[in-house]
């Protein structure tokens, strides 16, 4: 591969490559020979730097001998060998682009560099080649920045795994796991792979994956992912996912698509790439052309030095060094982008629509009132309800055994049960009592006989509470209504912090979708501060909110669990999937995937994509600006070719440390996090 200066999309295409070598190397794992083997890239880059190092050695050795001796035969051989090495993969990428039908910066580089060496001019040529040689490294090294964030997720992901087989533990290498095994994970080990706890209890520390701070607590049935740390106990692992196809193998193939993609910033930049060349070397000519006839002894200088200056490094580090920091700064707080020009699109954000369940809301129902009826004790209610309930998997019935098991309350195993999908459970105990346990209109129609319950009386009793918002589940025993439990999602507590937020950055419509009732949709609206909200709506009615708010004018967001909300979320001109590790919907059908709840990375994102495009123009016109004063001073003799190699070295690193100040965008968002635990 040359050593030469590279393009934006050379760098990038490289960069991208040798990634691949790393991922592929980690695949392959430790037992394969050819895994010691270098990544192509890296190999590379050392062998430019040897190059460069020798021949900015002979440069001085050159300077020193001229300053010396005062002998030109001394100082011309270290700099003409210094030419040789420094300049020739300049002069023979520059060969290529030609043949390739390409007049790039490459061929720029390369005329400065001839023109100096047919002048007599060696310190000079080589001084240019090794300024030009730096500044290629630092493009390439830091455009390609995805390199170094994708291969800190790959070393994340551990090489060996503890599979059981029978009542054996053996030592195996993680890629050799397959769904359906089983594997030991001891505390302080790594997670091998995606899957379900099916032994023991243990605290995991998921933030290297999904963002979240905090360590998340892990039972028997709870999910795993692949590349966090096991902190407490001893668990047993089922792997559901190995390999590429784990959450952190989405992450890392995530992140390279949109490393691949271009913004409409990148598009302009190349629309306009083809006439540049051309129109710098009529400058160039122009300028040769009159100080030949007034200065000849100067004309050539001016001339290096305006092709110097000319190589547009700040102009192509601009947008992809803002964007590698953006995607880094994101990562980091698990906010996972598909494409640089959703980034981009966030910032115009006018209107962002909200799914309730499991977006705004846990999604997770919990007890929040008990109303038993004359003469019965609460405990007792939530005993007889939760003993009925306990072999039910709908969310109602883990709400209720959930609030049973924190109360301590001790539970009677029926001796039958039956679910009526949708409507409620009968469960009959030793003792024969029989307890019914759902909702009003099913149980006025279930219960007859002597012990017929009043539908009037019971939908008294939902109109009553209607207007707090709660699901209401009623309980009845041997046919006598004993009371009602009452239910609700709740919202998520940083969720109205968020909302005032965007309201504060002028997104002047923000709307809550939801399909329960106006009564609970109006409680949580009012709950996370929305003045906008719709109850009752179907799947395709939240397609219709979004294509009406497109044909007013907006640019809209769509937020939901990617899975009920998925034809909303392709209507949007910014999708985004809450709470996506795991789901393989979620992570797929919206453009931005959040790998945590937390409806904070919301406002973050809409900042951090308004600070990017900020930083990619003030990057555009540091280059711009550069090309213009420098060129034209040095057309008028006032840069040396030396001192443009120089300044060009200066552009490039003034755009690299602009835009390596979004790296550090939402550490305030983690400061107050970690201020809140400590609370």
């Amino acid at each position: 591969m040359s050593t030469a200066v590279l393009s934006r999309g050379e760098v990038i295409s490289e960069s991208v490559a040798g990634l691949q070598d790393s991922v592929d190397q980690h695949a392959r794992g430790p037992s394969d020979p050819r895994s010691g083997s270098t990544p192509r890239l890296s190999r590379s880059l050392r062998l430019q730097i040897v190059a460069t190092l020798v021949g900015g050695t002979l440069l001085l050795c050159s300077l020193a001998a001229s300053w010396l001796w005062k002998q030109p035969l001394f100082a011309a051989i270290p700099a003409a060998t210094a030419v040789v090495l420094l300049a020739a993969p300049l002069v023979t990428a520059a060969i290529k682009d030609l043949l390739a039908g390409k007049a790039g910066m490459n061929a720029l580089v390369a005329l400065a560099v001839i023109g100096a060496v047919s002048s007599g001019k060696y310190q000079e040529a080589a001084a240019v080649a090794f300024f030009m040689i730096v500044s290629s490294l630092i493009e390439r090294r830091t455009a390609a920045g995805a390199e170094a964030s994708i291969e800190s997720l790959i070393r994340l992901a551990p090489t060996k795994a503890s599979r059981i087989v029978g009542d054996q533990e053996e030592m195996v290498e993680a890629t050799q796991l397959r769904p359906g095994d089983v594997v030991r994970v001891r505390p302080g080990d790594t997670i091998p792979a995606d899957g379900v706890v099916v032994r023991g209890a243990s605290t995991v520390n998921q933030a290297s994956v999904t963002g979240e701070s905090i360590p998340a607590e892990k039972a028997d049935g709870d999910e795993v992912f692949g590349s966090t740390i096991n902190l407490t106990g001893l668990i047993d692992v089922q792997v559901t996912k190995a390999g590429a196809d784990t959450l952190l193998g989405r992450v890392k193939d995530l992140i390279l698509q949109a490393e691949r993609t271009k913004t409409p910033i990148m598009r302009l930049v190349d629309q306009y790439a083809a006439w540049y060349t051309p129109t710098i070397l009529m400058l160039v000519g122009v300028v040769l052309f009159f100080a030949l006839k007034s200065n000849p002894d100067t004309a050539f200088n001016r001339a290096i030095a305006m092709l110097v200056i000319a190589c547009p490094s700040a102009l192509i580090l601009a947008t992809p060094t803002a964007m590698v920091a953006a995607l880094s700064a994101a990562a980091r707080l698990g906010v996972l982008v598909k494409s640089v020009a959703t980034l981009e699109a966030a910032r115009n954000l006018s209107a962002i629509v909200f799914d309730k369940t499991g977006t705004v809301t846990s999604g997770v129902l919990a007890v929040t009132r008990l109303s038993p009826a004359e003469g019965i004790e609460p405990s007792d209610l939530l005993r007889l309800a939760a003993s009925a309930e306990q072999n039910s998997r709908h969310p109602v019935a883990k709400a209720v055994t959930e609030m049973a098991r924190r109360a301590r309350v001790n539970l009677a195993e029926p001796v039958e049960f039956e679910e009526v999908a949708g409507r409620g459970v009968v469960a009959t105990f030793d003792d024969g009592d029989t307890v019914l346990v759902g909702r009003a209109s099913w149980l006025a129609e279930a219960v007859g006989g002597d012990h017929e319950i009043d539908a009037t009386a019971l939908e008294a009793i939902q109109s009553s509470t209607e207007a707090d918002g709660l699901s209401l589940l009623h309980v009845v025993l041997n046919g006598r209504h004993i009371g009602w439990i009452g239910l609700e999602d709740n919202a998520r507590p940083e969720a109205a912090g968020a909302v005032d937020r965007l309201k504060e950055m002028g997104i002047s419509r923000l709307v809550l979708l939801t399909g329960d009732r106006t009564s609970v949709a109006k409680r949580v609206a009012g709950q996370m501060h929305f003045d906008d909200f719709k109850a009752e709506v179907l799947p395709h009615e939240k397609l219709e909110m979004v294509d009406a708010l497109k044909a007013a004018g907006h640019r809209v967001a769509v937020i939901g669990d990617g899975v009920n909300d998925a034809p909303a979320l392709a209507a949007g001109d910014v999708s985004i999937a809450m709470g996506a590790a795991g789901s393989d919907v979620a992570i797929h059908s919206a453009s931005i995937a959040l790998l945590n709840s937390n409806l904070d990375r919301i406002p973050f994102l809409v900042d951090l994509s308004r600070k990017t495009i900020a930083v990619i123009r003030q990057n555009m016109v540091i280059g711009g600006l550069f090309i213009l004063a420098f060129v034209t001073l040095a057309g008028a003799g006032y840069v040396s070719p030396v001192m443009a190699a120089m300044l060009h070295v200066v552009s490039g690193l003034a755009v690299v440390f602009n835009s390596a100040r979004l790296v550090r965008c939402g550490e305030d968002l983690e400061q107050a996090e970690a201020s809140a635990r400590a609370i």
